[in-house]
């Protein structure tokens, strides 16, 4: 018999192996690299460098772009299997007051270029959104395009979720916040929750999450619409979710490693190639 977390892994390997088929499909056939053209654009380094280092950052390139959007599309996966219903980029219309969209623009100023005892000010969800609350005015309808909006089919939770690459810039972060802003700020509420989420921690605890851009607009340490990792994925999945991603993803690697290794790079996998695991 199939089970939810079987679902679970089928679903997010079926995610990972259509990107990766596509990168390699990318790197080897459409857009390989190619040495005399590399030697001929940039002949000082390659007097100085190995043509190998070159063509990894060529690979790089062409599979970070694409997989941006893939945890895009993996959350959603994981919230329709956890939580029943789950779509991408929808749009959520709402009427907020003018004083508060008034008082959105106002803080994320304030987060952007204001200074207090020559000190840049600090993220604090709970006294911002306390702020914007309180603004009155008539009401002006407003649009949000969620990165993923879902409902559990059992409590009817509605759930709005911006989510991004766990390093992410600065603008892409502001805009993030500006659309969690707005998403409380409607009267009524379209959702009962919005969240800023990371798929995974490259520093370890949540305390030490250390990347300077997304700490502009959020305290990604403390703030409670902020989800990093295991927090996220286990909220949108269930219970183990987290860990059932990091298998799914240990079971396809070491194909796709030797693929590259061999297809791509034209060398054997070194020893211990298919030991690494997330």
């Amino acid at each position: 018999m199939t089970t939810k977390q079987d679902k679970h892994k089928k679903a997010i390997q079926e995610v990972i192996i259509s990107l990766m088929e596509k990168v390699l499909n990318r790197v080897l056939y459409e857009d390989p690299f190619k040495v005399d053209i590399h030697r001929a654009k940039k002949p000082m380094y390659a007097a100085l460098v190995p043509d190998e280092i070159f063509k990894g950052s060529h690979f790089e390139r062409r599979f970070s772009t694409p997989f941006g959007k893939v945890w895009e599309t993996l959350a959603a996966v994981a919230a329709k299997i956890g939580r029943g219903h789950a779509e991408s980029d929808y749009m959520i219309t709402g009427k907020v007051k003018e004083e508060r969209l008034r008082r959105i623009t106002e803080t994320l100023n304030r987060l952007e270029h204001g200074k207090h005892k020559n000190k840049r000010i600090r993220p604090n969800w709970d006294a911002e959104i306390r702020y914007i609350l309180e603004g009155g005015g008539k009401d002006i309808p407003v649009s949000v395009i969620a990165d993923i909006y879902t409902i559990d089919k059992n409590s009817h939770e509605r759930l709005a979720i911006e989510i991004k690459a766990p390093l992410p810039n600065s603008d892409q972060t502001k805009v993030s916040k500006e659309k969690i802003l707005k998403l409380y700020s409607m009267e009524p509420m379209q959702v009962d929750d919005a969240i800023f989420a990371l798929p995974y921690n490259p520093f370890g605890e949540r305390a030490d999450y250390n990347w300077s851009f997304p700490g502009r607009w959020f305290n990604m340490q403390k703030d409670n619409v902020v989800l990093i990792g295991d927090e996220f994925w286990d909220k949108i999945g269930g219970t183990g979710t987290y860990q059932l991603f990091i298998d799914a993803v240990n079971e396809i690697g070491v194909q796709f490693r030797e693929r590259i290794y061999r297809e791509y790079l034209g060398i054997s996998p070194p020893e211990g190639y298919d030991e690494i695991r997330l």
